[in-house]
């Protein structure tokens, strides 16, 4: 455990992951399309950071938090001159948080972006079990994705809205044809210059071999399935040795030591060209090899791993640029699902994206046009030096032992799904944050300290606030389900409260009001500006209510899949779920070096938390009015 601790001090990351990514962006409050976000008052994050330690420290660490906090919000004091600083920084820039945000939450991080930072959501198995049925999904998966991308070049894509608001759109502009940059101390974010022509090609990849695929006919129309699928043909022709290096490994190593690599590897013009024509492509798309059947009991957390990070260095990870945006899975064995990079955009729109391709490729085929002579895919050769080679051997090993430390449990839970939470008028988010504070708490016999993510695209250039789940409510509830005197009815309605304090915090967070932007920007201005920085953030407290034991995240999507992501710390655990109508499916990660945690026996105290939460909500609904839409 010695080495992890070291790691994370020195990635310092105090919540849940360049070119351009520094930039300030100032324009007129006028030409926003949507609201600034807010900087909420000194005196009600310093209120509500108090509260939201109430259930996780001692009383004597809350009693000193007490005083650090009414000597930080003392009339001229600190608190008072940093939160003058950031109100100048909100009147001056487009978004006060999101350049700082993205810097410290990610392209300062250090760890590896396999398993640590970038998502997988692990889609439907599709029909299919060959290379042909392969090559046909994936042709028909890249028109869908370009058929989307038109509306975003088009402007036709509509402004969603969540809960009444308009949600920011500019992430989308983002995700096609951006890169993340491997630096030495920090990275960068590589972002198609604006006013030039995009690109028009795609990469794809398979036995570890780069293809660039150009995906637009000479007039400007996108290919059509036919004409895709007769190029992924062709690649594959090309492409039947297995016998290569497998250079994108290198992409999953820590950030320094992928850092350091990238620089011997971009020495060599030839490498240079083909490096950049990966990352400057719209998106890549990875043709998998099929992998080792395993059990049925198994094959849903199998599924998810192969998606997360490629199954190791002899398996499929060699097929992944892990610093590319957005990467497209497609198995030999019919597995499907995307991994992106978090820089650059968040979960939610990446589900708007697949919810519409997917949509796309259940719609028929239309009539075939006219096969015209299509330029052959180029394939990117690199230069192997003896240097480099070294550097892929020392990165296969490294993430083949942070393969064989992940623990991870996937299940669908068809106890209920959010149908009937919302016939109860109650929050399916809420109930189920409730239902994982109880799971936990029976696994560990404590609560621990529970980031959620919530989005912040109500405001412009909004991306996320965290939402802190373990509440005073909330252990009151799970110690009454633990008290065999405390009757349904008393539980019930500490189920309710919980809840209802739970749908309070996500409002907050949502309307920009929550307290961890807050604290980051405090903490950041004072560093920025050269002061020392407070004492607040040198407590035991904050210590405790930043080690996120429990990194929890709802992507919901019309798609019956899943998001999997690793802990954000060595002893805790990722739970990602996609509530669906009738039921919600989960995956749960944690490692296998600490002794503590157990994401199978997590996932088991998972699901017996949603039956009991379960029949408290049955026993509610039974006879009253309170099931009526």
């Amino acid at each position: 455990m010695g080495r992890w601790r070291l790691m994370w001090r020195a990635w310092g990351r105090t919540n849940p992951p360049g070119l351009r990514s520094a930039t300030l962006h100032c324009r007129h409050a006028s030409s926003f399309p949507l609201p600034r976000q807010p900087l909420p008052s000194l005196a009600e994050t310093t209120a509500r950071y108090l509260r939201s330690l109430e259930p996780l420290v001692s009383p004597e660490e809350l009693e000193q938090t007490q005083q650090l906090l009414a000597e930080f919000g003392v009339p001229g004091g600190e608190g008072e001159r940093l939160q003058a600083r950031l109100q100048r920084r909100v009147d001056r820039m487009e978004n006060w948080i999101t350049d700082w945000w993205v810097q410290s939450a990610y392209l300062e991080s250090r760890l590896p972006l396999a398993v640590h930072s970038s998502p997988a959501v692990v889609l439907p198995k599709q029909d299919f079990n060959d290379w042909k049925g392969q090559l046909r999904f994936a042709a028909k998966l890249i028109a869908g994705v370009l058929d989307f991308k038109a509306k975003i070049d088009h402007q036709t894509l509509l402004v969603e809205y969540s809960r009444g608001y308009p949600l920011c759109m500019e992430q989308y502009s983002r995700i096609f044809a951006s890169c993340r940059l491997p630096g030495p101390k920090h990275d960068s974010v590589l972002l198609p210059p604006p006013g030039r022509r995009p690109p028009t090609y795609i990469t794809v990849v398979r036995n570890f071999q780069f293809f660039q695929l150009e995906v637009y006919n000479s007039d400007g129309t996108p290919l059509t399935v036919d004409q895709l699928h007769w190029q992924l043909q062709r690649i594959r022709a090309q492409s039947w040795k297995t016998d290569k290096e497998p250079l994108g490994v290198l992409t999953s190593d820590h950030r320094h030591t992928w850092g350091q690599a990238y620089t011997t590897l971009m020495r060599d013009k030839l490498n240079r060209e083909s490096a950049r024509a990966i990352q400057r492509s719209l998106f890549t798309v990875c043709l998998d090899a099929p992998v080792l059947k395993v059990s049925d009991a198994l094959a849903s957390s199998r599924l998810a791993a192969q998606m997360l990070h490629g199954g190791g260095s002899y398996s499929n990870s060699g097929n992944r640029w892990f610093d590319k945006t957005l990467q497209f899975i497609v198995g030999e064995d019919g597995s499907c699902g995307v991994l992106y990079e978090q820089a650059v955009a968040e979960g939610p729109p990446i589900a708007t994206i697949i919810d519409h391709v997917l949509d796309y490729c259940k719609d028929p085929v239309p009539v075939r046009a006219p096969l015209i002579p299509l330029q052959l895919p180029k394939k990117l050769y690199f230069c192997f030096t003896p240097e480099i080679k070294r550097d892929i051997e020392h990165a296969k090993q490294n993430l083949d032992i942070l393969i064989t430390d992940l623990d991870i449990s996937c299940f669908t839970y068809c106890g209920f799904g959010k149908e009937l939470l919302k016939r109860l008028r109650l929050s399916p988010d809420s109930v189920l944050q409730v239902a994982l504070q109880l799971a936990y708490y029976r696994a560990h016999g404590e609560l621990c300290a529970t980031a959620e993510s919530a989005s912040l695209r109500r405001f412009h250039r909004g991306r996320t606030e965290t939402i802190r789940s373990t509440t005073s409510a909330a252990l009151a509830f799970v110690r009454a389900m633990a008290d065999d005197d405390c009757q349904a009815p008393e539980r019930l309605s500490l189920l309710k409260k919980a809840v209802e304090v739970h749908s309070t915090l996500t409002e907050q967070a949502l309307a920009g009001q929550g307290i961890d932007r807050h604290l980051l920007g405090m903490k950041l201005e004072a560093i920025a500006d050269g002061f020392r920085v407070p004492e607040l953030f040198m407590d035991t407290s904050y210590a405790v209510a930043s080690h996120w034991k429990l990194s929890t995240g709802q992507v919901a999507a019309r798609t019956d899949c899943v998001m999997c992501y690793g802990p954000l710390v060595p002893d805790g655990y990722a739970v990602c779920y996609n509530p669906l109508p009738t039921h919600v499916n989960f995956a749960v990660t944690a490692f296998n070096c600490c002794q503590e945690t157990n994401a199978e026996h997590l996932a088991g105290s998972i699901q017996k938390a949603l039956d009991d939460v379960g029949a408290l909500l049955g026993n509610w609904g039974v006879g009253s009015d309170q099931r009526q839409p």
